[in-house]
């Protein structure tokens, strides 16, 4: 399966397209709601948007990595991870055999 990136120019397009707002509100429309995801995440460590998911932050321990090619070891920092799990809603969408 060919991997097709979804760019902020495509979302930016599509709220164009399907609203009709201009380009230039429709990229401040898309940067604030991400700027809120964002402002929110790092503030309450989970956020849950309904019928979509819930994004949490989780702190990873540091730890001794290797790199593969030339077998040396290396510490890895600790640091913050975001996770993602889909909600039922989302995944019964992605399963659906028909579109709606």
């Amino acid at each position: 399966m060919k991997r097709i990136n979804l760019t902020k120019k495509d979302l930016i397009n599509s709220i164009y397209m399907q609203i009709g707002f201009s380009k230039k509100i429709s990229e401040s429309l898309l940067e604030d709601v991400l700027n809120t995801i964002i402002d929110n995440l790092k503030t309450n460590k989970k956020i849950k948007i309904s019928k979509f998911g819930t994004f949490s932050i989780r702190s990873k321990k540091k730890r001794i990595g290797r790199n593969p090619l030339t077998k040396e070891n290396k510490v890895i920092s600790d640091r913050n991870v975001v996770l993602f799990k889909p909600s039922k809603e989302f995944k019964d969408l992605v399963n659906s055999t028909k579109d709606e």
